[in-house]
């Protein structure tokens, strides 16, 4: 039951929930009801939750490919699949995906994160009466109703335990809906696994973010001029055919210098990254008794999945 101390128009901006059931109470802060306190959890969850809450906040663009990019993702799934249905997006980030899943069609989405970045999603989606954003532990998601479709994009691999947020996820989608997830896999980044990861772990996921910020322009400078002068020119040519990470390359050499660096970024502030292997993923959709599951390698190097249940 709420109690609303301020109102914006319509919108809620400060109350208090409370449940009868459990006797706790939960706060509506600046629009956002807010079912986790960072500085209660575990360690590793509110750094991961501080550095991306942080990460999403300065890297807050929207680019025009976004829609392509999550369709990518979110293969074999359509824009018109998201028509009429109630949305749960487990971690939103900044709101990019939340933005894309109103836009085509969703009768309702709820979006969850546990970081921050809530207050971004929430400033780019509070003009959508459809859209609401919560934060939440996906662990420990805070919402009894069931929903016809649930995604999630990049997240669960920054979770202490992918497989069990995944599951948890599906548990809040109704019987004959559907969910899709994309990791980072472990085919073809041993690279990333041998070299960076001990990197992100011991030293850039434990800077200030601000000086990361500006240390992974470095590194952005050779990613963006590779992908640019180098992948994207020499595509069709035997030796562009043959360039290490060829396909990630081409892939984001469609985005400008503010995408790639918030990329590279990206993987130098987690303090958790795991990489998956195609047979682990295959035994989470197992693992939630899924039907008609599709399992796509996305660029040669991550996992996209779709499944119903």
């Amino acid at each position: 039951m709420p109690y609303a101390s301020k109102y914006e128009g319509s919108e809620i901006m400060e109350a208090v929930l409370s449940c009868k059931k459990c006797l706790r109470e939960y706060k509506v802060k600046r629009g956002i009801p807010r079912f986790v306190d960072i500085s209660n959890i575990e360690e590793s969850k509110a750094q991961t939750a501080r550095n991306f809450g942080w990460e999403w906040a300065v890297f807050d663009q929207i680019d025009e490919k976004y829609e392509e990019q999550f369709l990518g993702w979110l293969q074999p799934v359509k824009p018109s699949f998201f028509e009429g249905k109630v949305v749960l997006e487990g971690g939103c980030g900044k709101g990019r995906h939340t933005l894309i899943t109103a836009k085509w069609g969703a009768k309702e989405v709820v979006a969850v994160d546990l970081s921050e970045a809530v207050e971004v999603a929430f400033e780019k989606t509070r003009h959508l009466p459809n859209v609401h954003i919560i934060q939440a532990d996906i662990f420990k998601l805070p919402l009894k109703r069931k929903f016809d479709y649930a995604f999630s994009i990049g997240v669960l691999h920054h979770t202490p335990s992918p497989k069990e947020a995944f599951i948890a996820l599906a548990s809040r989608v109704k019987e004959n809906g559907a969910i899709s997830a994309w990791v980072y896999g472990a085919e073809n980044n041993r690279w990333i696994t041998t070299f960076v990861n001990p990197i992100r772990k011991k030293i850039t996921s434990r800077m200030n973010p601000r000086l990361l910020y500006h240390l992974s322009k470095i590194p952005t400078v050779l990613v963006f001029s590779a992908s640019k002068f180098i992948y994207k020119p020499f595509a069709n040519t035997f030796l562009g055919k043959n360039l290490f990470y060829r396909d990630y390359m081409l892939y984001i050499s469609r985005f400008g210098w503010r995408e790639q660096h918030s990329i590279v970024f990206d993987h130098l502030v987690a303090p958790i990254a795991e990489y998956i292997p195609r047979e682990e993923f295959e035994n989470w959709w197992k693992a939630i008794n899924a039907k008609d599951v599709q399992i796509t390698w996305h660029n040669k190097n991550s996992w996209c999945g779709f499944g119903r249940l």
